[in-house]
């Protein structure tokens, strides 16, 4: 049986919706946006006929509806030219809804569409890894597969992995193709702005202990109230060593534990501070031994205290952006991560100074912006299984194409101007 040289688009409408919901409300409710359904099927069609440099055999709507019952959106839809409403159905429970049976709908269409040879591409709107299987059963029967993702809000990211490396195309629907039919409502007030996730901000932007003398207080006021309950204090919050928590007459690095002891519990009275020990903070990571200073601003050198990090030079768009090129652009090599990490930096800088003060620190990277570097690293699994490190060969890997990009852009003279 010869191939036809057609186009199929499959549309997985809970992707689709919630995350426009997500991109221009801030949250995934579709109750949250209006769609012009005409509108949207217009421009899958002509983007789809665009991209495959095919002609529309049909765009199948995969949506979930209770006990299956078409609802007005449906109705609207499966009598548009060209469209077929796949319903799967549409269950609660503890207070959420939950689609079920879409997923296998669009994967035994996936294989069957490319079994018959009914089409030569077929472009998939979703994000969801469970239909890798029929995408590569696909693929096996000679159709080209282009994955299209929408647009992501605030740094999260909305689409399989797996899903991605597997495509044969992928395009991504931004905004402003996604408000040609979709808009938010107008619901008599001003709209948030979408919230980032919070495991997506604590990967960004997680303080350190010293960082956070507030959060260390009101931890040691907790154990202290746990003591006196007959409670054990949080396993986390203990030192991987059981050793006394104070520095003094100790070689080598203090841990977090070590420093907290050197604030009294919340309620007693401060003891007169010991010698080498007032204000003291731990250097994490690429600085050596343990910093010491006493005085008015003791804790952070001044000559690092200046310099931003990543998180506090990146936008929501930016944050976005940096997500789309990590996952299908950087390979994941330490060195290459360091690169990346440091071009991002150099790049948003808002004043050239900053890389002049970086550079004068040499081969040290200050704490907080080593400690974002490798939280940035052990998204790409750069991770030792036993204990959660990164290890030790891959640090040196990643702080050293952390400096060389550094060193390649000074060189050059310093970050292109935007625009």
């Amino acid at each position: 049986m010869e191939r036809v040289d057609r186009c199929v688009v499959l549309v997985d409408a809970g992707y689709l919706l919630g995350a426009a919901a997500s991109l221009l409300a801030g949250e995934p409710s579709r109750s949250r946006i209006t769609v012009d359904h005409t509108a949207l099927i217009r421009g899958l069609r002509e983007r789809a006929e665009q991209e495959t440099e095919r002609p529309l055999l049909r765009i199948y709507w995969f949506d979930g509806a209770p006990d299956r019952v078409p609802q007005p959106e449906h109705r609207r839809l499966r009598v548009m030219p060209r469209v077929t409403v796949r319903l799967g159905a549409l269950t609660r429970s503890d207070g959420r809804w939950a689609q079920k049976g879409v997923d296998a709908a669009m994967h035994a269409e996936l294989t069957e569409l490319a079994r018959n040879r009914a089409c030569s591409d077929i472009v998939l709107v979703t994000g969801d890894g469970d239909l890798l299987p029929g995408l590569m059963s696909a693929k096996e029967h000679g159709v080209a597969v282009h994955l299209w993702a929408v647009q992501a809000a605030d740094g999260d990211y909305n689409q399989s992995e797996d899903l991605v490396a597997e495509a044969d195309e992928r395009r991504v629907l931004d905004r402003a193709w996604i408000t040609r039919a979709i808009r938010a409502k107008d619901l008599g007030i001003c709209q948030p702005s979408a919230a980032t996730r919070p495991d997506i901000a604590a990967i960004l932007a997680a303080p350190l202990p010293e960082s956070a003398p507030a959060e260390r207080e009101h931890h040691h006021a907790h154990d202290a109230s746990a003591a006196r309950n007959g409670v054990a204090a949080p396993a986390e919050r203990e030192a991987p060593e059981q050793e006394q928590p104070s520095t003094a007459g100790k070689a080598g690095v203090p841990t977090p534990k070590d420093l907290a002891g050197l604030r009294p519990p919340l309620g007693q009275p401060s003891q007169p501070p010991q010698p080498q020990q007032v204000g003291a903070t731990l250097r994490w990571s690429s600085d050596k031994g343990w910093l010491v200073r006493s005085g008015p601003g003791a804790g952070e050198p001044p000559e690092t205290a200046s310099l931003p990090t990543l998180a506090q030079l990146t936008s929501a768009e930016q944050r976005w952006a940096d997500r789309e090129e990590d996952i299908t652009t950087v390979g994941g090599d330490p060195f290459e991560v360091g690169q990346v990490f440091a071009r991002r930096w150099m790049e948003r800088l808002p004043e050239e100074g900053h890389t002049s003060t970086l550079s004068t620190l040499y081969p040290r990277i200050p704490h907080r912006i080593d400690g974002e570097l490798l939280r940035y690293a052990a998204r790409f699994g750069l991770l030792a299984h036993k204990d959660d490190q990164i290890d030790e060969h891959d640090r040196y890997a990643i702080r050293a194409g952390f400096w060389r990009e550094i060193d390649v852009t000074a060189a050059a003279g310093g970050p292109p101007e935007e625009g």
